[in-house]
């Protein structure tokens, strides 16, 4: 079974971008659109996250000025990968993070 690649960037407040990813150890038990889902569920306004709420590396800009750039994340996909893991924990322990995640569209 394929590992699982999480997307994601920084936009810095000029609209510049830094794109990286995660690769997950998969879990042939959870589907990719199960993943994809609660992921979405967690986002900010269906679309941001705070990367060191979720233990991923945070890709902020060197020219990064907290004062006028924000401090959270945009995700953009989940995919099957051929590629090996570079994340120190493996997607159930990411879920789990989800599950508790501070950041949650829902109250």
């Amino acid at each position: 079974m394929p590992n699982i690649q999480f997307n994601y960037r920084y936009r810095d407040g000029a609209n510049y971008k830094k794109h990286d990813f995660v690769i997950f150890k998969n879990d042939p038990s959870i589907s990719i659109e199960e993943l994809e889902s609660l992921i979405k569920s967690k986002l900010i306004d269906e679309t941001w996250f705070y990367a060191y709420e979720w233990k991923l590396p945070e890709l902020f800009l060197s020219t990064c000025d907290f004062r006028i750039d924000p401090t959270w994340h945009e995700f953009e996909s989940v995919e099957y990968t051929d590629e090996s893991p570079n994340s120190p924990f493996d997607l159930k322990e990411f879920i789990t993070l989800l599950t508790v995640s501070i950041s949650t569209n829902n109250p």
